[in-house]
């Protein structure tokens, strides 16, 4: 059944029209249209809400060996996202129905039944957070944080966690989870505004603003982290990861997430100089792959709508409206602008 008739609409797309060498432009991407078809048999067609934007779309765009295939030339952009059902054969979907998947830069998806699972379609409950907060602590950077900080960093109640982009969608889910779970928190973000809202509205018990200076982040460390670094999840990567791994405890856990300050670098990535200190203190540092949990987000997203609900957790989202806005809006993650979890609007529900 469907509530449109599909055979009126157009579907605006973005594909990968070149690899990148360094910051992603406009002539990178293709914008492109085509028709939207009535689904198979089993199969559903969706409207996309909105999308997430991430920096790992960066990674996705070069043509190199990693936890996922990188997005071919030609194809739509790869992209999660929320939509609702517009059409459906499905017994398992109905016209109306929220969803949240891979939905890809472009307005309208049509999957066959056999791709629910690999696209990662699944219903969402609006009872439990908005639209937009399904795409941050509810969604994939939600479940990366959580599932970081929960496996990967074992916290326990009374250690020092430092959590770098602390006021991005990662970042705020991490420092928010390990103060409910007992530990010191103490936030690295770019500038005054971002450090004031981690610690006025969020809790942390500090932030350092790493725009302030060569020698801040290292002095903040020392002032706010007195009995050193227990647990350091790393969004950043490059010297805020090497000064941060001079602080750190015997048995620390480094959780490897991203290293935005070097996904557009058109040089050789240097490794971290002062990877020692994890001998020294008998430390570990390992990397999380969100979709490695994927048969346990629903557990994560139980217990996190319950702290949205009540109100021990807080969900930001920078909003930026309109699918022809991406390429722009992609870049907000790479300058610093974006203040929160970064959405691209694409309709409104």
């Amino acid at each position: 059944m469907s509530d449109v008739v599909l055979s009126t609409l157009t579907n605006h797309q973005f594909r990968l029209a070149s690899r990148p060498v360094g910051l992603p432009t406009r002539d990178n991407w293709s914008a492109t249209t085509e028709a939207v078809a009535e689904p198979e048999d089993g199969g559903v067609v969706l409207q996309t809400l909105a999308l997430s934007l991430d920096p790992a779309m960066r990674g996705w765009m070069n043509e190199a060996r990693s936890y996922i295939p990188p997005v071919g030339i030609g194809e739509v952009m790869r992209a999660g996202g929320v939509g609702r059902v517009i059409a459906s054969k499905s017994p398992h979907f109905a016209v109306g129905d929220r969803v949240s998947a891979g939905f890809g830069v472009q307005q309208y998806l049509r999957l066959g039944a056999a791709e629910f699972k690999r696209n990662g379609l699944v219903k969402i409950d609006l009872r439990m957070g908005s639209l937009t907060q399904w795409l941050n602590v509810l969604g994939m950077p939600g479940m990366t944080g959580y599932f970081g900080l929960m496996d990967v960093g074992q916290p326990q109640a009374g250690e020092t966690l430092v959590v770098s982009g602390a006021a991005g969608a990662v970042g705020q889910t991490v420092g928010q989870v390990a103060k409910i779970k007992g530990c010191r928190v103490v936030g690295i973000a770019g500038g005054k505004a971002k450090c004031d809202w981690v610690v006025k509205e969020l809790g942390f018990d500090a932030c350092i603003d790493y725009k302030a200076g060569p020698a801040v982040v290292r002095e903040g460390l020392k002032e706010h982290c007195p009995k050193g670094v227990d647990i350091y999840f790393d969004n950043v990567g490059g010297e805020i990861l090497d000064t941060v791994l001079a602080r750190i405890n015997r048995k620390a856990r480094i959780i490897i997430c991203g290293a935005i300050s070097q996904y557009n670098a058109t040089t050789a990535v240097a490794g971290p100089k002062n990877y020692l200190s994890l001998l020294v203190n008998r430390a570990r540092m390992e990397g999380i792959v969100v979709f490695d949990y994927a048969d346990r987000y629903h557990l994560a997203v139980l217990e996190m709508a319950g702290y949205l609900k009540d109100g021990r957790m807080k969900s930001k989202e920078d909003i930026v409206e309109g699918i022809e806005h991406f390429p722009e809006a992609l870049l907000k993650l790479f300058n610093g602008e974006n203040f929160g979890k970064l959405v691209l609007q694409v309709a409104g529900d």
